[in-house]
């Protein structure tokens, strides 16, 4: 059964209780600055149940209101079951990571900003590196730079970390195929690469 919606509302800080054993661990001075740019412009969700008002998504976000002197923190209030509250915990803090990023949008949302990237999370070195990848530079001058690679030359190497399965897949692939092509891992990683 879902969760039930209550009500939204401004609620003292010191009335809501963090969900204990959070496992998430954020960036309290980041939202810090977040919220002295741009305020609270998400709610905090919160149970309310016999324990209380305990925070099931937002407790970094409650945590820099307090470190902001912040007396009410805007609630997103629910009533649910505690195995419906761990589900909401671990899904708020997982589904974020598990997104990813256009990174042209990126890049051109970033640049709106013009260079003024206070409140966003973001540096201009982020944007920096976002152009780099967008312009990747030219095979033939990578190779003026490189050189040729001659019987006693190694051409640099590349270290990459994936997952187990990945991994496992990879070496699976190898001694099926008795290649280590580039291509096919990077098919692997969900990568698109013309070698």
């Amino acid at each position: 059964m879902p969760a039930t919606w209550i009500e939204t509302r401004a609620i003292p800080v010191g009335d809501l209780t963090r969900f204990p054993g959070n496992a998430r661990r954020g960036d309290v001075e980041a939202i810090r600055a977040s919220i002295r740019r741009n305020g609270q412009y998400r709610a905090i969700v919160v149970r309310q149940c016999d324990a209380g008002l305990i925070i099931l998504a937002g407790n970094h976000t409650y945590d820099a209101l307090c470190g902001e002197g912040s007396e009410t923190a805007r609630c997103e209030v629910i009533e649910c079951t505690d195995d419906e509250a761990r589900r909401i915990n671990l899904a708020d803090n997982r589904y974020a990571e598990l997104g990813s990023y256009d990174n042209q949008e990126l890049a051109d949302l970033l640049s709106a900003l013009d260079g003024d990237y206070d409140g966003s999370g973001w540096e201009s070195g982020d944007l920096d590196s976002l152009n780099a990848l967008l312009a990747p530079p030219d095979l033939d001058d990578l190779a003026k730079d490189l050189g040729d690679p001659g019987e006693k030359d190694t051409w640099p190497s590349v270290r990459i970390r994936a997952p187990h399965h990945v991994v496992a897949a990879w070496n699976d692939h190898v001694k099926a195929n008795g290649d280590d092509d580039a291509a096919a891992f990077a098919k692997l990683l969900g990568v698109d690469v013309t070698v």
